[in-house]
């Protein structure tokens, strides 16, 4: 029997929305959203700090535990519990207060307040920019829970538009330390992925023009190394060592550089149409200063470097150089 929302005793159900548009790519903000090290940055109340101690298994059933400390020593814990994990476009996860055990516990402030809420966050590409669109309602609430939740609506607006705005902050910062190399392949993602990932075939298009290389390890797996010697056309020899920290097959590759500047590498493989793949290759670097006395050279080799790729291809990987 359908029921009867006019009825005097009706829950109202309706969930919490907020959107946002922020200004990096839907790559990004998924990592800032599904990274420890990220959320750590930008998500908490104004005036809180995240704790340390807090903990983050990014699969269905996995948790993501932490807590806040005020500047007057209060603290405060939750927990998500992940519902879906669909990178990078969808959340989904029961949030509910915790402590540091990581029980479930009411809310420190409004005792009536729902003990479980079933948040979804979907991130929508806008061109180089990012909807954010953050959905959340009570779940396994009482009719009293329902009624609570719903008068602080205007509370959680409030809320979540200053830590929006710290999300804002902490990727500009990722941008502005970033160097971005984008490039459209007229090749199918597993072949431009294997090129990445086949040590001879890498090995023949890797660097700059007129450089080239001696691999002397690779261990593609998280925690594997990365250890070659690149030469230049000048006969200088470069060691270099870089250390993996996410492989996702045909999707994503990850790496820390390690000798000389260090810098990140996060290489996504992206399905444009049948037979086609978008490239987008960054570098992240320390602080903006390292980044800003590199980036008129790195972005210039990285164009000659994705010519080098984009000719291997052709050839299947034959005379690559």
């Amino acid at each position: 029997m359908a029921q009867n929302l006019d009825a005097p005793n009706a829950v109202d159900s309706t969930p919490f929305v907020l959107a946002r548009i922020v200004n990096a790519p839907r790559n990004l903000v998924w990592r800032a959203f599904t990274e420890r090290e990220c959320l750590a940055q930008w998500l908490s109340p104004i005036g809180m700090t995240v704790l340390p101690e807090g903990k983050l298994d990014l699969r269905p059933g996995g948790l993501y535990h932490y807590g806040l400390r005020a500047a007057n020593g209060f603290e405060l814990w939750a927990k998500w519990t992940f519902q879906e994990v669909t990178a990078p476009e969808r959340l989904v996860y029961v949030l509910s207060f915790s402590d540091p055990q990581c029980g479930n516990t009411r809310h420190p402030m409004a005792p009536d307040w729902p003990m479980e809420m079933l948040s979804t966050i979907t991130l929508t590409e806008k061109g180089e920019q990012t909807l954010i669109t953050l959905q959340t309602q009570a779940i396994n609430a009482t009719a009293s829970e329902h009624s609570v939740f719903n008068d602080g609506k205007s509370g959680m607006t409030q809320g979540w538009s200053g830590t929006f705005d710290q999300l804002d902050t902490f990727l500009a910062d990722v941008e502005e330390r970033s160097i971005v190399t984008e490039r459209m392949l007229d090749f199918p993602r597993e072949q431009v992925f294997a090129a990445w990932t086949q040590p001879k075939l890498l090995a023949s298009w890797w660097g700059p023009k007129g450089f080239t290389n001696t691999f002397e390890e690779f261990d593609l797996r998280p925690g594997g190394h990365w250890r070659f010697t690149m030469h230049g056309p000048d006969g200088t020899d470069y060691q270099n060592l870089s250390i993996f920290s996410e492989i996702v097959p045909s999707q994503r590759i990850v790496f820390d550089h390690v000798s000389g500047h260090h810098f990140e590498v996060n290489a996504v493989f992206s399905e444009q149409a049948v037979g086609k793949t978008r490239l987008t290759w960054r570098m992240r670097f320390d602080s903006t200063e390292e980044c800003a006395k590199v980036r008129a050279f790195v972005t210039n080799a990285n164009e000659e470097n994705m010519d080098k790729l984009q000719r291997c291809l052709e050839t299947q990987g034959a005379n690559c150089a």
